[in-house]
């Protein structure tokens, strides 16, 4: 049976976050740091942020993910010597709400919208996840985030938010995400299960796990290849 609906991860799934932040941490900071490797400072960053949510207990409240972004970046930067103004570091935080879209994401939606419902389910804010569909025109149906039920992925409740506001049961959607976790959550749930493999995720191809699993319903190459494989 074909799902009724996909729900897609945003952040590294949907969109090049390696690629957009390390553009804008040059722009921001380069000529402090003139031999800094941008990379490898992104990817500490976002391993700074997997850390923060990781540690957030089930029922202490929601900590929104602009403000853990931003918490990390000032550490990162005083270990690193680089001396940013406070306004510069500000803006260079927002600038996970504002990340590109892979070449292969709009085209992949608007081929995949024609058969299904297509909604997001993020960890990130819904102010984030609305200004990142804004900024790449991503055409989703429906934006859903873990912030609405407080919880991030991969707990369950997020999940549940996604098939409840949707009127379906879980076998009624596929979640699709480039993260392992994230899939291996809702498969747990009865989702039916896309992994997209995204190889530069994080700049080197050696830090991705992109390998194909027989485990999911469906492995692609990117979203094209996903509306391939569902016969869009």
């Amino acid at each position: 049976m074909r799902p009724r609906a996909l729900l897609f991860d945003v952040q590294g799934t949907a969109t090049d976050f390696h690629s957009t932040i390390v553009r804008a941490a040059v722009a921001a900071a380069g000529e402090l740091s003139p031999d800094q490797d941008w990379g490898k400072f992104v990817n500490d960053w976002r391993a700074a942020y997997f850390a923060e949510t990781s540690r957030q207990p089930a029922d202490s409240g929601w900590v929104s993910v602009a403000s853990i972004y931003r918490k990390t970046l000032d550490p990162l930067l005083e270990s690193e010597g680089i001396d940013l103004k406070l306004a510069a570091r500000d803006e260079l935080a927002r600038v996970w709400a504002r990340l590109d879209p892979w070449p292969d994401t709009v085209p992949g939606l608007r081929r995949l919208r024609a058969k299904f419902t297509l909604a997001t389910l993020s960890n990130a804010d819904v102010s984030a996840v609305v200004e990142i569909t804004r900024h790449g025109d991503l055409p989703w149906h429906a934006v859903f985030a873990a912030e609405m039920v407080g919880a991030f992925k991969p707990d369950p409740r997020t999940y549940g938010l996604a098939a409840r506001y949707l009127g379906l049961v879980p076998s009624e959607i596929m979640m699709v995400a480039s993260h392992k976790y994230d899939i291996r959550a809702a498969r747990e749930l009865g989702f039916r299960t896309a992994f997209v493999a995204r190889p530069l995720e994080y700049g080197d191809p050696a830090l991705a796990d992109a390998e194909f699993s027989a485990e999911f319903d469906i492995n692609a190459v990117d979203f094209l290849d996903l509306a391939d494989q569902l016969a869009c």
